[in-house]
């Protein structure tokens, strides 16, 4: 199924709502949110699940390799009254399945009609004053993959990639959010020190390995995204403690409150 995903994303896509909507027993879906590393505990706050199944049986998915990461789907009817697809797992680019598997969820909930996209990550900071646990508003990004999930003369306005619409909402629920951009490297190894340097210099403030191919794909589907980063650790440099992916994972452990109470603010008014 992944030589399929890369052969015709669009096609595997649409494959894919179309088991999802008959596994789901929904012909509906309003939103969709992709849970990163620590985020997965918050999908309860997000309202009353109407099913779920694990990711893995829908064409193109496979079960996530990352600790931290959940592996089922989740569709929720949201205090809003919106149905909502949760992803608590995601591909990673450094994975090695391609761009387009990376993207395949993204693209999935598109094709399902969601036309809000939520992207949620782990991530190091590198401002001292963000400690680990603080939940961040993506207000743009920098791709230092190298790659985009678009082929050909695809040319998609990037200038408001993270809808400032949505952020503003999201302030309604936390005005204390502060807003940051957002850095993707490739991994799976974490940042040197003089990456992390770099990454400042050219304007980013959070530093990671996934989210922005995904929020590409999201604006060519025509969906509006809304990014949110939760710092896990100081990024590399910053602070002279090793990193460790433990850490991210337990960072998301402790932050777990304040993420429900979050997700439960936003499903009240996305």
């Amino acid at each position: 199924m992944v030589d399929d995903v890369n052969a015709d994303p669009q096609r595997a896509a649409q494959q894919a709502a179309d088991v999802l909507r008959e596994r789901l027993g929904t012909d509906r879906v309003d939103l969709g949110l992709v849970l990163g590393s620590g985020w997965s505990a918050g999908a309860d706050a997000m309202g009353e699940t109407i099913a779920e199944c694990e990711l893995s049986e829908l064409p193109g998915f496979s079960k996530p390799v990352v600790a931290g990461h959940a592996g089922l789907l989740r569709l929720v009817r949201t205090p809003n009254d919106k149905q909502a697809l949760i992803f608590t797992g995601r591909t990673h680019f450094y994975e090695g399945r391609g761009v387009e598997a990376v993207v395949h969820g993204v693209r999935t909930a598109a094709a399902a009609g969601a036309g809000t996209l939520v992207l949620t990550n782990g991530c190091g900071g590198l401002r001292p004053e963000w400690a680990p646990g603080t939940p961040v508003l993506i207000s743009d990004h920098i791709n230092l993959t190298g790659q985009s999930p678009l082929r050909g003369a695809t040319f998609i306005d990037l200038t408001e990639v993270y809808s400032s619409r949505l952020r503003g909402l999201a302030r309604q629920v936390s005005g204390t959010l502060p807003e940051g951009v957002y850095v993707q490297f490739r991994g799976p190894q974490y940042e040197t020190p003089a990456e992390v340097r770099m990454a400042g210099v050219l304007g980013g403030d959070l530093v990671g390995m996934s989210t922005t191919l995904e929020a590409i794909a999201a604006r060519e589907a025509g969906m509006e995204v809304l990014g949110i980063s939760l710092v896990t650790n100081a990024a590399a440099g910053i602070s002279a403690d090793p990193l460790s992916h433990a850490e991210v994972v337990q960072a998301g452990k402790d932050a777990a409150p304040k993420l429900r109470e979050l997700l439960s603010g936003l499903a009240k008014v996305l």
